[in-house]
């Protein structure tokens, strides 16, 4: 399965984010596309397109991964968001899917993710 990884740029995805999804057994299991991984330039709508889930963390507010939710609403791709206890998240996250999430941990959020993507 091809999972696109959606966030805002407003914390350190690299080490809270996509470090421990890298490290995660869904790694080994799914390809995982990080957005912002390394310098090679993509386009983000086909990625999006392409994908078979696309995980959002929307704890910081964000009008480009706003943007990126409706493009993989309007291509029928699921979605899963997930936010950190105590964020307030924008209302407009319902309007694309019913499945969001609260976490506290990496850990808690992988498995949550882990548990989607098998029933899919």
């Amino acid at each position: 399965m091809k999972i696109f990884i959606s966030h805002s740029r407003a914390f350190n995805y690299r080490e809270e984010l996509y470090k421990p999804l890298r490290n995660s057994e869904l790694n080994k299991k799914h390809e995982i596309i990080f957005p912002h991984e390394d310098e090679q330039e993509r386009e983000t709508k086909d990625s999006i397109r392409d994908a078979d889930l696309v995980v959002a963390e929307v704890s910081f507010p964000s009008t480009g991964e706003g943007i990126e939710l409706g493009w993989a609403n309007a291509s029928y791709v699921s979605i899963i968001c997930f936010y950190k206890s105590g964020s307030k998240i924008s209302n407009a996250l319902q309007h694309v899917t019913a499945d969001i999430f609260v976490y506290d941990s990496m850990d808690s959020m992988i498995a949550k993710i882990t548990e989607f993507v098998d029933a899919l």
